[in-house]
């Protein structure tokens, strides 16, 4: 069974629109690219353009960042339409998910 937060993550994959999220403590803003599973758990492969992270505060314009990020350990996700933010993938990237449900359509 999807928890409610995977559901939400895997619709915004479908429609393009964005993740607001806490995760490790940080507010994230982010754009889901796709969602699957490693190892048998839900993760999900994020580009974040606003918010927080250990590194500080990101803002646009300024480069966001690539998030691999467990679908467990997302709260209080919220999803909203807005400006669709990525960003080329560096190797390796791609690699957080071997058994990939959805992705954008690009």
């Amino acid at each position: 069974m999807q928890s409610e937060a995977y559901k939400l993550v895997r619709d915004a994959v479908c429609n393009k629109m964005q993740v607001v999220a806490t995760y490790d403590g940080y507010r994230r803003e982010l754009c889901p690219h796709k969602i699957g599973w490693k190892n048998g758990k839900p993760q999900a492969l994020f580009y974040q353009f606003a918010g927080h992270t250990s590194s500080g505060e990101i803002k646009v314009p300024t480069a966001g960042s690539w998030k691999c990020m467990a679908i467990a350990k997302l709260q209080d996700v919220s999803v909203r339409e807005g400006e669709w933010y990525t960003g080329e993938i560096k190797y390796g990237n791609g690699d957080c998910i071997d058994d990939i449900d959805v992705e954008v359509d690009y």
